[in-house]
């Protein structure tokens, strides 16, 4: 079993990955919902990194990423662990040592003052966004001013669990948006067709997640949002 199978299975295990009727950020009534901050122990975290780390390796070795990469940048709240998680799991599991930011919520106005915490960002740094999904791309266009304001980066790309494969704000998908919008490149693990064909009738710790019924409210779902 590779990474991607690994990941899709313990985001299921970890009650991230859960189907029913929900609600997305961009007010989307969807079938199935990835919500990463229903992980809660050191071990979820650890190898949460692990494949967020495992996916951002690939890239590198893919030349689609630079391996000189100076940070990782979560966006607050989802993406800060993501971040810290992949950081320590890149250096501990592979010897790459790369910093990692953060935004806060409201400015700081004592002590050292600001809204970034970590990695103190200089100008021509590499950057990896991580997030946990990307369904219109409405937290990446509100974290690029914040990395455009504290210094002249260059964002590489933007790594998330799973591609949601769904139209942004026209007709092409989100990752086509931001690719054309902003010259970033998105790398999911996961996209949810691999998640469909991984979990089709097959059990996971004994249960059924997507059975033939879930399957078509997924498709049908896609098919009205979805570009593939």
């Amino acid at each position: 079993m590779g990474y991607k199978e690994e990941f899709i299975r313990f985001m299921v295990q970890s009650g991230v990955l859960t189907f029913g009727d929900f609600v997305t950020k961009s007010g989307r009534n969807t079938p199935y919902f990835i919500n990463t901050g229903n992980y809660r122990t050191g071990e979820q975290a650890a190898r949460l990194g692990e494949y967020y780390a495992a996916c951002l390796l690939e890239h590198m070795d893919n030349g689609d990423i630079s391996p000189d990469l100076q940070v990782l940048f979560g966006p607050a709240y989802k993406g800060i662990p993501l971040a810290v998680a992949t950081s320590v799991a890149l250096f501990t599991k592979h010897g790459k040592n790369v910093g990692y930011c953060f935004n806060r919520k409201e400015k700081k106005d004592h002590g050292e003052g600001g809204n970034m915490v970590g990695h103190v960002l200089q100008d021509g740094d590499r950057v990896v966004i991580t997030e946990d999904v990307i369904t219109a791309g409405t937290a990446v266009r509100e974290t690029l001013p914040l990395l455009q304001a504290a210094a002249d980066v260059r964002v590489e790309a933007l790594l998330v669990s799973v591609d949601r494969m769904e139209r942004g704000t026209g007709e092409k998908t989100a990752i086509q948006e931001l690719y054309e919008e902003y010259g970033i490149r998105t790398f999911p693990i996961v996209t949810v067709k691999e998640v469909i064909e991984t979990l089709h009738n097959v059990p996971v710790d004994g249960k059924i997640v997507i059975d033939d019924a879930v399957r078509a409210a997924m498709e049908a779902y896609m098919e009205k949002y979805c570009v593939y």
